[in-house]
């Protein structure tokens, strides 16, 4: 009963992900001059993507990827370029 009861309120406050946050698409990493400098991924449907987990072999501007990731609402980047991402999977192309 407890962990039903933490459950919920997890997902009332939105710390549970959903399915629906589940994004998978291919994609063009890019380096973007903004802030300093950050990797994001610049995503086939037209939308860009800011992963909070890019791992250093997959920075290199241009590269193509296939990824999988988890959207992270309720979050805030100082980027502000993109829809902040967690990276599930990720593989070159």
């Amino acid at each position: 009963m407890l962990l039903r009861t933490v459950f919920i309120i997890l997902l009332l406050a939105g710390c549970v992900p959903d399915e629906n946050d589940v994004i998978e698409l291919s994609g063009t990493v890019k380096f973007v001059s903004l802030e300093g400098g950050f990797y994001g991924i610049a995503g086939d449907d037209g939308k860009n993507y800011d992963p909070i987990n890019l791992r250093e072999d997959f920075k290199k501007d241009g590269l193509r990827v296939r990824f999988e990731a988890r959207e992270l609402r309720n979050r805030a980047s100082f980027h502000m370029w993109g829809t902040l991402i967690e990276l599930i999977k990720i593989e070159q192309l």
